[in-house]
């Protein structure tokens, strides 16, 4: 049994500790637990022979809901446990549930609850990058004699769930293009981060890059986020020339890699979104402030990272205490000219910082 991460980029730069523990278990049956939107995400990903649910706000609520989930993962007769998550609770669960092998970094005060209780690794033992981080508790758990890494994290979309987002995107009023790839550009742009306000660049400087894409190359722009982000959708709207298309809060996890899959270029914050868009292929211009590229940047040779780094950055915090200065020093130009260098083709665009004036 695999506890998965609870956030949707931490998923997906754990996918190569996942594809680590499959290589060395083939013929095991391996199950998952995660959050109902991270299971969404590694449906079909053939990292796991078992995807189950864990809603804690819904039908795991409470300890009488925990107490359930660990009843059933106690049928299951798991003969150990992989805690990439973090907290207490994750330890709590394999525990209770009876797994006789408990392993996981020794935080949140659960080393008392594991098996195997591993060091959390320290400055410069392990490369910055997330990845690295859950790589190196399947090799320090003894499942692997190496961790290299990978250097462009994938997503699988099935045919079926990318033809299906095109019959979405459409019906929502994209314009259609042809089976050669010739047609309006598409430009994915997610605004919203679910950490939280620091990470979020200003709606109107996500507008006017927009606005600028329209008129240079009548790209079709396409708004992605939660219905908890429709007020900053509704921001951006209010000060573009152009309608863009609108699915904030019209879309579910499920479906977000095969319509990500469907467009040319993301442009987005620091986010779960961001790390979709990459892991499908789209080349992503990701706007960095409050936190670390070196640490948590997309996987992917087709990333440019726009980012000003004042001297209170990476902070890490949820939001500015201050006046938020690391991204309001981003200008709507420099974000404006990586996405041009990628539309104009990925031998216009490199994979680097890019610093506006």
């Amino acid at each position: 049994m695999i506890r998965a991460t609870n956030w949707v980029g931490d998923a997906i730069m754990a996918l190569p500790a996942l594809r680590a523990v499959r290589a060395k278990f083939a013929g095991a049956h391996i199950a998952i637990v995660a959050r109902p939107y991270v299971a969404a995400i590694y449906r079909g990903q053939g990292v796991c022979d078992e995807l189950i649910a864990y809603d804690p706000r819904g039908s795991e609520k409470g300890i009488g809901g925990r107490e359930r989930l660990a009843s059933r993962l106690r049928e299951g007769k798991f003969d150990a446990a992989l805690l990439l998550q973090n907290a207490f609770d994750a330890a709590w669960l394999a525990w209770r549930a009876g797994i006789p092998e408990r392993i996981g970094y020794a935080r949140d005060g659960r080393a008392i609850l594991l098996t195997k209780s591993i060091a959390v690794p320290k400055a410069g033992e392990i490369p910055a990058h997330e990845q690295f981080y859950y790589l190196e508790l399947v090799r320090r758990a003894g499942w692997a004699e190496r961790v290299d890494g990978e250097s462009e994290i994938s997503l699988a979309v099935s045919r079926e769930a990318s033809d299906a987002a095109e019959q979405k995107l459409i019906a929502a009023g994209v314009r259609a293009r042809s089976s050669g790839g010739t047609g309006a550009l598409r430009v994915a742009i997610g605004a919203g981060a679910s950490y939280g306000s620091a990470k979020c660049w200003l709606p109107e400087r996500f507008a006017e890059v927009a606005n600028r894409l329209m008129n240079e190359s009548d790209a079709e722009i396409i708004l992605f986020g939660t219905a908890g982000e429709t007020a900053v959708a509704n921001a951006i709207i209010a000060g573009m020339k152009r309608k863009p298309i609108d699915l904030t809060g019209k879309t579910v996890i499920a479906e977000l890699p095969a319509l990500l899959s469907r467009c040319q270029l993301f442009i987005g914050n620091d986010s779960g979104a961001m790390h979709v868009a990459s892991a499908v292929g789209l080349p992503v211009v990701a706007i960095f402030g409050p936190t670390d590229p070196f640490g948590t940047a997309p996987v992917t040779p087709k990333c440019t990272i726009v980012q000003e780094k004042p001297y209170c950055s990476p902070c890490f915090l949820r939001r500015c205490p201050t006046d938020h200065r690391c991204m309001t020093s981003v200008s709507a130009e420099s974000v404006t000219a990586a996405a041009r260098a990628w539309l104009a083709g990925p031998s216009s665009a490199a994979g680097a910082e890019v610093r506006s004036a």
